[in-house]
């Protein structure tokens, strides 16, 4: 038997300008998220925690806190994106472009718009995306562009931690 590593993300050998990544993972958002998130920021706008004042607003109920939307976007891109990386550069072009209410569910894909060798490191390189999330209409809520400092595959900075049993994974049962 042999171990089979899992996925171990992608370094910067990997990413070609205009490769689409479609994210695998689509997350639904909740009145829990909404709220903890909302206090986890301090956001004192009524907005995204007080059913009256979302009820009486033009949309009639909630609106998620935008935080939470480019968090879980950024997040729904690591695996195909930063799972290699150890530094974000830069976050531009941020265009919230539709309202996202409890119980949206968020899907994100981004395209490799540019990527460059590092001057001060020789072991990285430099990406740069655009990531766009939609919800589960298929309508945009969010789009941005991202540049961030990825490792190549020869940086030993990359690798796994994975503890070591002292005894092998076997089939037999115990």
């Amino acid at each position: 038997m042999s171990v089979k590593p899992g996925w171990q993300g992608r370094f910067f050998e990997d990413f070609e300008i205009g490769d689409i990544y479609q994210h695998p993972l689509g997350r639904t958002i909740t009145d829990t998220d909404n709220t903890w998130f909302t206090l986890l920021t301090m956001n004192t706008n009524q907005a995204h925690f007080n059913a009256q004042v979302g009820a009486d607003s033009e949309f009639g109920k909630m609106l998620v806190v935008s935080p939470l939307t480019i968090s879980i976007a950024i997040g729904q891109s690591v695996t195909d994106l930063t799972q290699n990386a150890f530094a974000n550069l830069g976050l531009d072009e941020l265009k919230l472009t539709a309202p996202v209410f409890s119980g949206d569910t968020l899907w994100s894909e981004s395209i490799v718009l540019s990527k460059r060798e590092s001057g001060s490191r020789p072991k990285a390189g430099i990406v740069t995306v655009k990531t766009r999330t939609l919800n589960q209409d298929a309508v945009e809520v969010l789009s941005f562009k991202r540049t961030f400092y990825v490792h190549k595959k020869e940086a030993g900075g990359a690798g796994t931690l994975f503890p070591q049993a002292a005894e092998p994974l076997s089939l037999e049962e115990s």
